[in-house]
């Protein structure tokens, strides 16, 4: 199995951590997003999108992070990070296309302005998306926070598919300056996320 990635990207850490989670074996091929490597052909053919991770599996090819997430937990329905239970999948892919909607793409705004821009010379933050971000980031983050007030993890005492989904944009909360202040419940179970041995593993080396 081939994981296409770009590891400082929370999408592509969220792959990494649920395959390291499981024990899956897998080979890393690093798509350098610095560099433009997502448009060459050959990874267009890979992911139309253009865009990382992408997972070939014995000439299945997937792409969209949830999805692959999805796929390498259902090799382990043991491991109980998406469970064969109808109502507990559907629970379950309920945050992520909640994720998909609106925790990331909100996550996403303040990542590529505050951190995304430094890194790659795009230029100085844009105040007005800044503003945008923000507001949607206490709309969403208020939804998760009430959520996880009882629970240990998003979907009650058993983690899931689903922290690693919502959990991976948190990663970089302190450089893209999330207002992560009010929400006690994100830092409590981020926290405890952060800990998890296949977290630190798939974490990028730092320096």
């Amino acid at each position: 199995m081939k994981l296409y990635v770009f590891p400082p990207s929370p999408r592509a850490f969220r792959v990494l951590a649920v395959a390291n989670h499981l024990g899956l074996r897998y080979e890393t091929h690093i798509v350098d997003l610095s560099k433009g490597e997502q448009l060459t052909p050959e990874y267009g053919a890979l992911n139309p999108n253009k865009r990382i991770p992408a997972l070939e599996d014995d000439g299945f090819v997937l792409w969209e992070s949830n999805a692959i997430i999805q796929y390498l937990a259902s090799k382990k329905p043991e491991s109980g990070l998406y469970p064969a239970d109808p109502r507990k999948q559907a629970d379950i892919s309920r945050w992520l296309f909640w994720d998909a909607a609106h925790w990331d793409s909100s996550c996403a705004i303040l990542i590529f302005e505050r951190v995304v821009k430094k890194i790659f010379n795009r230029g100085q933050p844009d105040e007005v998306e800044i503003a945008k971000g923000i507001e949607r980031f206490h709309r969403a983050a208020a939804v998760l926070d009430a959520q996880l007030r009882g629970h240990k993890y998003v979907t009650g005492t058993n983690l899931t598919v689903a922290d690693f989904a919502l959990g991976a944009s948190v990663n970089l909360a302190q450089m893209a300056e999330f207002p992560l202040q009010p929400y006690a419940e994100i830092r409590r179970w981020h926290a405890e996320l952060s800990e998890l041995p296949a977290w630190k593993k798939s974490l990028p080396p730092r320096g």
